[in-house]
Protein backbone atom coordinates (compact mmCIF):
# COMPACT_ATOMS: atom_id res chain seq x y z
CA UNK A 1 0.00 0.00 0.00
CA UNK A 2 2.59 2.38 -0.33
CA UNK A 3 1.76 5.63 -0.77
CA UNK A 4 -1.15 4.27 -2.53
CA UNK A 5 -3.81 6.56 -3.37
CA UNK A 6 -6.73 7.42 -1.02
CA UNK A 7 -9.53 9.81 -0.70
CA UNK A 8 -8.85 11.71 2.15
CA UNK A 9 -8.42 15.42 2.89
CA UNK A 10 -5.30 17.95 2.53
CA UNK A 11 -3.51 18.06 6.08
CA UNK A 12 -1.96 20.98 7.43
CA UNK A 13 -0.21 22.41 10.54
CA UNK A 14 0.23 25.59 12.26
CA UNK A 15 3.15 25.95 13.78
CA UNK A 16 5.17 22.19 14.55
CA UNK A 17 3.91 18.81 13.22
CA UNK A 18 3.25 15.99 15.46
CA UNK A 19 0.42 13.92 14.26
CA UNK A 20 0.91 14.82 10.51
CA UNK A 21 4.49 14.80 10.52
CA UNK A 22 5.86 13.47 7.10
CA UNK A 23 2.26 13.75 5.48
CA UNK A 24 3.95 16.70 3.30
CA UNK A 25 6.35 14.21 2.02
CA UNK A 26 4.07 10.79 1.81
CA UNK A 27 0.49 10.07 0.86
CA UNK A 28 0.28 7.23 3.67
CA UNK A 29 3.22 6.02 6.29
CA UNK A 30 3.62 2.99 5.81
CA UNK A 31 5.97 1.41 8.79
CA UNK A 32 9.54 2.25 6.48
CA UNK A 33 8.26 5.59 6.20
CA UNK A 34 6.73 6.04 9.75
CA UNK A 35 10.41 4.71 11.19
CA UNK A 36 11.71 7.07 9.45
CA UNK A 37 9.51 10.22 10.39
CA UNK A 38 8.83 9.38 14.50
CA UNK A 39 12.04 8.16 16.54
CA UNK A 40 12.43 4.65 18.48
CA UNK A 41 9.29 4.26 20.74
CA UNK A 42 10.27 3.91 24.30
CA UNK A 43 8.40 0.45 26.13
CA UNK A 44 7.79 2.40 29.42
CA UNK A 45 6.03 -0.56 31.97
CA UNK A 46 2.08 -0.22 33.46
CA UNK A 47 3.63 2.76 36.55
CA UNK A 48 4.96 4.51 34.00
CA UNK A 49 2.36 4.24 31.21
CA UNK A 50 -0.12 5.60 33.33
CA UNK A 51 2.39 8.19 35.37
CA UNK A 52 2.68 9.72 31.69
CA UNK A 53 -1.00 9.75 30.63
CA UNK A 54 -1.44 12.00 34.26
CA UNK A 55 1.94 14.22 33.31
CA UNK A 56 0.49 15.52 30.33
CA UNK A 57 -2.87 15.65 30.91
CA UNK A 58 -4.62 13.18 27.99
CA UNK A 59 -7.62 14.19 27.47
CA UNK A 60 -9.98 12.13 24.96
CA UNK A 61 -10.26 13.42 21.73
CA UNK A 62 -13.44 11.22 20.54
CA UNK A 63 -15.95 14.37 22.30
CA UNK A 64 -16.29 13.64 25.78
CA UNK A 65 -13.16 14.77 26.32
CA UNK A 66 -12.61 12.05 29.58
CA UNK A 67 -9.24 12.05 30.94
CA UNK A 68 -7.31 8.58 29.62
CA UNK A 69 -5.16 8.17 32.98
CA UNK A 70 -8.53 7.88 35.07
CA UNK A 71 -10.49 5.63 32.27
CA UNK A 72 -7.20 3.48 32.26
CA UNK A 73 -7.07 3.15 36.01
CA UNK A 74 -10.47 2.20 36.34
CA UNK A 75 -9.36 -0.39 33.62
CA UNK A 76 -6.87 -1.62 35.25
CA UNK A 77 -8.52 -1.68 38.36
CA UNK A 78 -11.04 -4.26 37.32
CA UNK A 79 -8.92 -6.46 35.58
CA UNK A 80 -6.64 -6.79 39.09
CA UNK A 81 -10.48 -7.35 41.07
CA UNK A 82 -11.54 -9.91 38.48
CA UNK A 83 -8.62 -10.89 36.99
CA UNK A 84 -9.35 -11.01 33.11
CA UNK A 85 -6.85 -9.31 30.83
CA UNK A 86 -8.18 -5.75 29.31
CA UNK A 87 -9.06 -5.47 25.79
CA UNK A 88 -7.44 -2.16 23.94
CA UNK A 89 -10.01 -0.76 21.65
CA UNK A 90 -9.11 1.95 18.95
CA UNK A 91 -12.34 3.77 18.32
CA UNK A 92 -11.98 4.72 14.30
CA UNK A 93 -15.89 4.37 13.71
CA UNK A 94 -16.21 8.19 12.63
CA UNK A 95 -19.19 8.84 11.72
CA UNK A 96 -19.60 12.74 11.91
CA UNK A 97 -20.18 13.98 8.27
CA UNK A 98 -18.09 16.91 9.16
CA UNK A 99 -15.44 15.27 10.81
CA UNK A 100 -12.59 13.51 8.86
CA UNK A 101 -9.32 13.65 11.45
CA UNK A 102 -9.76 9.69 12.64
CA UNK A 103 -9.92 8.79 9.31
CA UNK A 104 -7.28 10.49 8.24
CA UNK A 105 -5.03 9.38 10.46
CA UNK A 106 -5.93 5.43 10.25
CA UNK A 107 -5.91 5.72 6.34
CA UNK A 108 -2.44 8.04 6.24
CA UNK A 109 -0.91 7.03 9.56
CA UNK A 110 -2.01 4.16 10.92
CA UNK A 111 1.28 3.42 12.68
CA UNK A 112 1.02 6.16 15.24
CA UNK A 113 -2.11 5.12 16.26
CA UNK A 114 -1.65 1.43 16.41
CA UNK A 115 1.88 3.02 18.51
CA UNK A 116 -0.28 3.95 20.83
CA UNK A 117 -2.81 0.84 21.40
CA UNK A 118 0.56 -1.42 21.64
CA UNK A 119 2.04 0.51 24.20
CA UNK A 120 -1.26 0.20 26.41
CA UNK A 121 -1.51 -3.45 25.41
CA UNK A 122 2.59 -4.39 26.00
CA UNK A 123 2.04 -1.97 29.05
CA UNK A 124 -1.06 -3.68 30.51
CA UNK A 125 -0.76 -6.92 29.91
CA UNK A 126 -3.79 -6.52 27.31
CA UNK A 127 -5.65 -9.85 25.70
CA UNK A 128 -6.24 -8.55 22.66
CA UNK A 129 -6.28 -5.21 20.71
CA UNK A 130 -9.58 -3.98 18.59
CA UNK A 131 -9.64 -1.51 15.41
CA UNK A 132 -13.33 -0.38 14.87
CA UNK A 133 -13.73 1.67 11.59
CA UNK A 134 -16.23 2.56 9.49
CA UNK A 135 -16.84 0.34 6.45
CA UNK A 136 -15.86 1.43 3.26
CA UNK A 137 -13.75 3.80 5.00
CA UNK A 138 -9.81 4.39 4.09
CA UNK A 139 -9.00 2.24 7.59
CA UNK A 140 -11.04 -0.77 6.03
CA UNK A 141 -7.76 -1.62 4.22
CA UNK A 142 -4.90 1.00 5.93
CA UNK A 143 -5.10 -0.79 9.51
CA UNK A 144 -4.83 -4.27 8.74
CA UNK A 145 -2.13 -3.71 6.28
CA UNK A 146 -0.35 -1.66 8.70
CA UNK A 147 -0.62 -4.55 11.10
CA UNK A 148 0.80 -7.61 8.90
CA UNK A 149 3.80 -5.20 8.54
CA UNK A 150 4.24 -4.90 12.36
CA UNK A 151 4.85 -7.07 15.68
CA UNK A 152 2.43 -7.10 18.07
CA UNK A 153 2.10 -7.53 21.93
CA UNK A 154 -1.08 -9.35 21.62
CA UNK A 155 -3.48 -10.34 19.16
CA UNK A 156 -5.06 -7.87 16.95
CA UNK A 157 -8.44 -7.31 14.24
CA UNK A 158 -10.19 -4.92 12.62
CA UNK A 159 -14.22 -4.69 13.10
CA UNK A 160 -16.09 -2.66 10.19
CA UNK A 161 -19.38 -0.76 11.20
CA UNK A 162 -21.81 0.42 9.59
CA UNK A 163 -21.04 3.79 8.73
CA UNK A 164 -23.86 5.86 10.69
CA UNK A 165 -23.51 8.68 13.39
CA UNK A 166 -24.29 6.79 16.50
CA UNK A 167 -22.08 3.84 15.80
CA UNK A 168 -19.32 5.59 16.97
CA UNK A 169 -20.58 5.77 20.15
CA UNK A 170 -18.65 4.31 22.36
CA UNK A 171 -21.26 1.58 23.56
CA UNK A 172 -22.23 0.92 20.31
CA UNK A 173 -18.77 0.33 19.07
CA UNK A 174 -18.60 -2.34 21.78
CA UNK A 175 -21.57 -3.78 20.55
CA UNK A 176 -20.72 -3.84 16.72
CA UNK A 177 -17.40 -6.01 18.10
CA UNK A 178 -19.32 -8.07 20.35
CA UNK A 179 -21.32 -9.28 17.22
CA UNK A 180 -24.19 -7.11 18.56
CA UNK A 181 -26.35 -4.45 16.61
CA UNK A 182 -24.39 -1.09 16.54
CA UNK A 183 -26.55 1.16 18.57
CA UNK A 184 -25.94 2.67 21.73
CA UNK A 185 -26.86 0.40 24.67
CA UNK A 186 -30.15 0.80 26.29
CA UNK A 187 -29.07 1.11 30.01
CA UNK A 188 -25.41 2.98 30.34
CA UNK A 189 -22.38 1.02 31.47
CA UNK A 190 -18.98 1.26 31.31
CA UNK A 191 -16.57 -0.27 29.16
CA UNK A 192 -13.86 -0.54 32.26
CA UNK A 193 -16.16 -2.41 34.39
CA UNK A 194 -16.08 -5.44 31.89
CA UNK A 195 -19.19 -7.28 32.04
CA UNK A 196 -22.17 -6.38 29.43
CA UNK A 197 -20.18 -3.28 28.54
CA UNK A 198 -17.14 -5.08 27.88
CA UNK A 199 -15.59 -6.69 24.72
CA UNK A 200 -16.13 -10.46 25.47
CA UNK A 201 -17.54 -9.21 29.11
CA UNK A 202 -14.01 -8.28 29.61
CA UNK A 203 -11.99 -4.60 30.89
CA UNK A 204 -11.96 -2.73 27.96
CA UNK A 205 -9.71 0.60 27.81
CA UNK A 206 -11.84 1.97 24.68
CA UNK A 207 -10.46 5.55 23.31
CA UNK A 208 -10.31 7.16 19.89
CA UNK A 209 -7.95 7.17 17.70
CA UNK A 210 -6.44 10.39 17.85
CA UNK A 211 -6.11 9.78 21.84
CA UNK A 212 -4.11 6.69 20.62
CA UNK A 213 -2.08 8.78 18.50
CA UNK A 214 -1.25 11.53 21.04
CA UNK A 215 -0.37 9.24 23.54
CA UNK A 216 2.12 7.61 21.09
CA UNK A 217 3.84 11.11 20.92
CA UNK A 218 3.81 11.70 24.36
CA UNK A 219 5.82 8.89 24.98
CA UNK A 220 8.04 9.83 22.36
CA UNK A 221 8.40 13.63 23.76
CA UNK A 222 8.14 13.00 27.57
CA UNK A 223 5.75 15.65 29.32
CA UNK A 224 8.18 18.53 29.36
CA UNK A 225 8.35 18.64 25.31
CA UNK A 226 5.17 17.44 25.45
CA UNK A 227 4.20 20.90 27.22
CA UNK A 228 6.13 23.02 25.06
CA UNK A 229 3.01 24.02 22.25
CA UNK A 230 -0.35 24.07 23.66
CA UNK A 231 -1.63 25.31 27.29
CA UNK A 232 -0.70 24.48 30.92
CA UNK A 233 -3.85 22.89 31.11
CA UNK A 234 -4.33 21.08 28.15
CA UNK A 235 -0.80 20.58 26.43
CA UNK A 236 0.06 19.28 23.12
CA UNK A 237 -1.69 19.63 20.20
CA UNK A 238 -5.31 19.26 18.79
CA UNK A 239 -6.34 18.02 15.38
CA UNK A 240 -9.03 19.81 13.59
CA UNK A 241 -11.48 19.28 10.01
CA UNK A 242 -11.93 22.50 8.83
CA UNK A 243 -14.93 22.03 6.23
CA UNK A 244 -14.90 24.79 3.12
CA UNK A 245 -18.27 24.74 1.39
CA UNK A 246 -18.06 23.93 -2.12
CA UNK A 247 -14.25 22.16 -1.92
CA UNK A 248 -12.86 19.09 0.77
CA UNK A 249 -11.96 20.28 4.11
CA UNK A 250 -8.45 20.23 5.23
CA UNK A 251 -7.32 18.78 8.46
CA UNK A 252 -5.05 20.95 10.81
CA UNK A 253 -2.89 20.27 13.32
CA UNK A 254 -2.46 23.44 15.98
CA UNK A 255 -1.37 24.34 19.14
CA UNK A 256 -4.15 23.57 21.84
CA UNK A 257 -5.59 27.32 22.67
CA UNK A 258 -4.95 28.77 19.38
CA UNK A 259 -7.70 31.12 18.16
CA UNK A 260 -10.36 30.24 15.79
CA UNK A 261 -9.50 33.21 14.10
CA UNK A 262 -5.86 32.79 12.34
CA UNK A 263 -7.09 28.93 11.64
CA UNK A 264 -9.87 29.92 9.76
CA UNK A 265 -7.56 32.80 7.70
CA UNK A 266 -5.00 29.78 6.83
CA UNK A 267 -8.05 28.20 5.59
CA UNK A 268 -8.99 30.72 3.33
CA UNK A 269 -12.58 31.32 5.10
CA UNK A 270 -13.89 34.26 6.99
CA UNK A 271 -16.61 33.83 10.08
CA UNK A 272 -19.56 34.65 7.94
CA UNK A 273 -22.80 34.55 9.77
CA UNK A 274 -21.22 32.14 12.32
CA UNK A 275 -19.42 29.40 13.40
CA UNK A 276 -19.92 25.71 14.19
CA UNK A 277 -17.25 24.14 16.62
CA UNK A 278 -17.43 20.41 17.19
CA UNK A 279 -19.34 19.26 14.66
CA UNK A 280 -23.17 18.32 14.98
CA UNK A 281 -22.73 18.00 18.80
CA UNK A 282 -20.74 20.61 18.97
CA UNK A 283 -22.24 24.55 19.78
CA UNK A 284 -22.63 27.46 17.12
CA UNK A 285 -20.80 30.98 17.87
CA UNK A 286 -21.70 34.57 16.83
CA UNK A 287 -19.08 35.69 14.45
CA UNK A 288 -17.85 38.58 17.12
CA UNK A 289 -17.15 35.76 19.78
CA UNK A 290 -15.53 33.53 17.29
CA UNK A 291 -12.89 34.75 16.19
CA UNK A 292 -10.76 35.04 19.39
CA UNK A 293 -12.32 32.01 20.78
CA UNK A 294 -9.88 29.49 22.21
CA UNK A 295 -9.36 26.09 20.61
CA UNK A 296 -8.95 24.32 24.08
CA UNK A 297 -12.02 22.56 26.22
CA UNK A 298 -11.62 25.25 28.93
CA UNK A 299 -11.82 28.29 26.51
CA UNK A 300 -14.75 27.23 24.21
CA UNK A 301 -16.83 26.02 27.39
CA UNK A 302 -15.78 30.17 28.40
CA UNK A 303 -17.87 31.12 25.80
CA UNK A 304 -20.77 28.35 25.77
CA UNK A 305 -19.12 25.89 23.00
CA UNK A 306 -17.49 22.19 22.98
CA UNK A 307 -14.37 21.85 21.12
CA UNK A 308 -16.33 18.13 20.80
CA UNK A 309 -14.35 16.03 18.16
CA UNK A 310 -12.71 18.85 16.53
CA UNK A 311 -14.72 19.73 13.80
CA UNK A 312 -15.43 22.79 11.97
CA UNK A 313 -17.46 24.53 9.46
CA UNK A 314 -18.09 28.64 9.20
CA UNK A 315 -20.93 29.33 7.30
CA UNK A 316 -20.92 31.73 4.43
CA UNK A 317 -23.52 34.72 4.79
CA UNK A 318 -25.34 33.92 0.82
CA UNK A 319 -27.09 30.67 2.49
CA UNK A 320 -30.26 30.18 4.66
CA UNK A 321 -28.99 29.53 8.31
CA UNK A 322 -31.88 28.20 9.60
CA UNK A 323 -32.66 26.29 6.56
CA UNK A 324 -29.00 24.89 7.11
CA UNK A 325 -29.43 23.86 10.75
CA UNK A 326 -32.97 22.03 9.62
CA UNK A 327 -31.30 19.79 6.68
CA UNK A 328 -28.70 18.65 9.64
CA UNK A 329 -31.35 18.24 12.73
CA UNK A 330 -33.53 15.81 10.13
CA UNK A 331 -30.70 13.98 9.61
CA UNK A 332 -30.16 13.65 13.00
CA UNK A 333 -32.97 12.67 14.29
CA UNK A 334 -33.29 10.00 11.72
CA UNK A 335 -29.54 8.58 12.31
CA UNK A 336 -30.79 8.03 16.05
CA UNK A 337 -30.95 4.46 17.22
CA UNK A 338 -34.67 4.78 18.50
CA UNK A 339 -34.52 3.55 21.97
CA UNK A 340 -35.20 6.25 24.29
CA UNK A 341 -38.08 9.13 24.33
CA UNK A 342 -36.22 12.23 23.49
CA UNK A 343 -34.79 10.13 19.97
CA UNK A 344 -38.25 8.68 19.45
CA UNK A 345 -40.19 11.90 19.84
CA UNK A 346 -37.90 14.86 21.11
CA UNK A 347 -35.58 15.11 18.12
CA UNK A 348 -38.18 14.20 15.55
CA UNK A 349 -40.39 16.95 16.94
CA UNK A 350 -37.59 19.26 16.89
CA UNK A 351 -36.16 18.62 13.55
CA UNK A 352 -40.16 19.17 11.91
CA UNK A 353 -40.39 22.11 13.63
CA UNK A 354 -37.30 23.62 12.29
CA UNK A 355 -38.41 22.53 8.97
CA UNK A 356 -41.28 24.94 9.28
CA UNK A 357 -39.45 28.03 10.71
CA UNK A 358 -37.11 27.55 7.62
CA UNK A 359 -40.11 27.70 4.98
CA UNK A 360 -41.58 30.33 6.64
CA UNK A 361 -44.69 28.62 8.16
CA UNK A 362 -43.54 27.92 11.81
CA UNK A 363 -46.04 29.66 14.70
CA UNK A 364 -43.95 31.14 17.73
CA UNK A 365 -45.92 28.28 19.63
CA UNK A 366 -44.34 25.61 17.56
CA UNK A 367 -40.86 27.10 18.04
CA UNK A 368 -40.97 27.26 21.80
CA UNK A 369 -42.48 23.81 21.76
CA UNK A 370 -39.48 22.87 20.02
CA UNK A 371 -37.36 24.44 22.53
CA UNK A 372 -38.90 22.72 25.41
CA UNK A 373 -38.79 19.37 23.98
CA UNK A 374 -34.96 19.69 23.42
CA UNK A 375 -34.36 21.18 26.98
CA UNK A 376 -35.98 18.01 28.26
CA UNK A 377 -33.69 15.54 25.91
CA UNK A 378 -30.30 17.03 27.72
CA UNK A 379 -29.85 14.65 29.91
CA UNK A 380 -32.13 12.18 29.88
CA UNK A 381 -31.09 10.09 26.80
CA UNK A 382 -29.91 6.32 26.73
CA UNK A 383 -26.47 8.17 25.00
CA UNK A 384 -25.07 11.72 24.26
CA UNK A 385 -26.82 11.88 20.71
CA UNK A 386 -30.02 13.79 22.23
CA UNK A 387 -27.94 15.92 23.83
CA UNK A 388 -25.64 16.55 21.45
CA UNK A 389 -28.47 17.19 19.18
CA UNK A 390 -30.13 20.18 21.42
CA UNK A 391 -26.69 21.80 21.98
CA UNK A 392 -26.66 22.21 18.04
CA UNK A 393 -30.32 23.13 17.61
CA UNK A 394 -30.76 25.47 20.72
CA UNK A 395 -27.30 27.50 20.44
CA UNK A 396 -28.26 27.99 16.26
CA UNK A 397 -31.57 29.71 17.21
CA UNK A 398 -29.93 31.92 19.81
CA UNK A 399 -26.73 32.81 17.31
CA UNK A 400 -29.19 33.21 14.09
CA UNK A 401 -32.29 34.90 16.63
CA UNK A 402 -32.58 37.79 13.75
CA UNK A 403 -33.23 35.05 11.02
CA UNK A 404 -35.44 33.58 13.45
CA UNK A 405 -37.65 36.71 13.66
CA UNK A 406 -37.52 36.78 9.80
CA UNK A 407 -38.82 33.74 9.60
CA UNK A 408 -41.64 33.60 11.83
CA UNK A 409 -42.66 37.31 11.13
CA UNK A 410 -42.67 37.39 7.52
CA UNK A 411 -41.32 35.24 4.51
CA UNK A 412 -37.63 34.62 5.69
CA UNK A 413 -34.72 35.56 5.04
CA UNK A 414 -34.73 35.05 1.07
CA UNK A 415 -31.38 33.49 1.10
CA UNK A 416 -31.32 29.78 -0.75
CA UNK A 417 -30.16 26.59 1.24
CA UNK A 418 -26.71 25.60 -0.29
CA UNK A 419 -25.47 22.91 1.34
CA UNK A 420 -22.88 24.33 3.61
CA UNK A 421 -23.28 22.27 6.47
CA UNK A 422 -21.90 18.89 4.92
CA UNK A 423 -24.16 15.39 4.98
CA UNK A 424 -23.17 11.90 3.90
CA UNK A 425 -25.32 11.08 0.24
CA UNK A 426 -28.62 9.88 0.81
CA UNK A 427 -29.09 6.02 2.13
CA UNK A 428 -31.64 3.95 4.01
CA UNK A 429 -35.10 4.67 3.47
CA UNK A 430 -37.63 7.70 2.92
CA UNK A 431 -41.22 8.25 3.11
CA UNK A 432 -42.71 10.25 0.53
CA UNK A 433 -45.89 12.19 0.23
CA UNK A 434 -47.48 13.06 -2.97
CA UNK A 435 -49.10 16.23 -2.14
CA UNK A 436 -51.65 16.11 -5.02
CA UNK A 437 -52.91 13.28 -3.99
CA UNK A 438 -53.18 13.83 0.13
CA UNK A 439 -56.69 14.97 1.43
CA UNK A 440 -55.06 15.24 5.62
CA UNK A 441 -56.70 12.32 6.65
CA UNK A 442 -54.13 12.53 9.24
CA UNK A 443 -54.30 8.25 9.27
CA UNK A 444 -50.29 8.10 9.11
CA UNK A 445 -49.46 10.30 11.75
CA UNK A 446 -52.02 8.17 14.10
CA UNK A 447 -49.79 5.00 12.37
CA UNK A 448 -46.20 6.20 12.62
CA UNK A 449 -46.53 8.81 15.18
CA UNK A 450 -42.92 8.86 16.00
CA UNK A 451 -42.23 9.14 11.92
CA UNK A 452 -45.06 11.89 10.98
CA UNK A 453 -46.43 14.71 12.44
CA UNK A 454 -48.97 17.12 11.30
CA UNK A 455 -48.43 20.73 10.63
CA UNK A 456 -50.86 23.53 11.41
CA UNK A 457 -53.11 22.77 8.35
CA UNK A 458 -53.33 18.75 9.20
CA UNK A 459 -50.76 18.09 5.88
CA UNK A 460 -47.38 16.64 6.96
CA UNK A 461 -44.80 18.82 6.43
CA UNK A 462 -42.41 17.88 4.44
CA UNK A 463 -42.75 15.35 0.86
CA UNK A 464 -39.63 13.62 2.12
CA UNK A 465 -39.22 12.08 5.09
CA UNK A 466 -36.15 10.18 6.25
CA UNK A 467 -37.11 6.82 8.13
CA UNK A 468 -34.35 5.12 10.33
CA UNK A 469 -34.53 1.10 10.51
CA UNK A 470 -36.28 1.60 13.77
CA UNK A 471 -39.38 3.28 12.25
CA UNK A 472 -39.64 1.22 8.90
CA UNK A 473 -42.60 -0.88 10.28
CA UNK A 474 -44.68 2.19 11.39
CA UNK A 475 -43.57 3.67 7.89
CA UNK A 476 -45.25 0.44 5.63
CA UNK A 477 -47.99 0.28 7.77
CA UNK A 478 -48.92 4.07 7.10
CA UNK A 479 -48.39 3.09 3.18
CA UNK A 480 -50.41 0.35 3.13
CA UNK A 481 -52.99 1.82 4.91
CA UNK A 482 -52.93 5.48 3.63
CA UNK A 483 -57.09 5.92 1.85
CA UNK A 484 -55.77 8.32 -0.75
CA UNK A 485 -52.65 6.25 -1.81
CA UNK A 486 -50.63 9.39 -1.30
CA UNK A 487 -47.60 7.74 0.49
CA UNK A 488 -44.63 5.82 -0.79
CA UNK A 489 -41.60 3.93 1.01
CA UNK A 490 -38.47 4.31 -1.55
CA UNK A 491 -35.25 2.53 -0.12
CA UNK A 492 -31.86 4.67 -1.33
CA UNK A 493 -28.44 2.57 -1.85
Amino acid sequence: MKDAPLELPEVRWLGSARLTAGLDRHQRLDLAAHTHVHPPLPQPDRDGLLALAAAVELPGRGGAGFPFARKARATLATADRTGAPPVIVVNGAEGEPSSAKDATLLGRAPHLVLDGACLAAAAFGAEEIVIGVAAGSPGEISVPAALAERELPCPARTVCLPERFVSGESGALIRGVNGLPAVPAPLKTRAADGGTGGVRRRPTLLSNAETWAQLAIAARLGPDAHAAVGTAAEPGTVLLTVNRPGTGPLVVEVPTGTRLGPVLDACGLQPGAGVLVGGYHGAWLHPSAAVDAPLSRAGLADLGGTLGAGAIVALPNDTCPLGETAQVAAWLAAESAGQCGPCKHGLPAAAEALALLAAGAAEPAVLEDARRALGAAQGGGACSHPDGTARFVLTALDVFSEDVDAHLSGPGCGRPVRGALPLPRAKGARLEVDWSRCTGHGLCAVLAPDLIRLGPHGYPPSTTIPVSPWQEHGARRAVNQCPALALRLRHRG
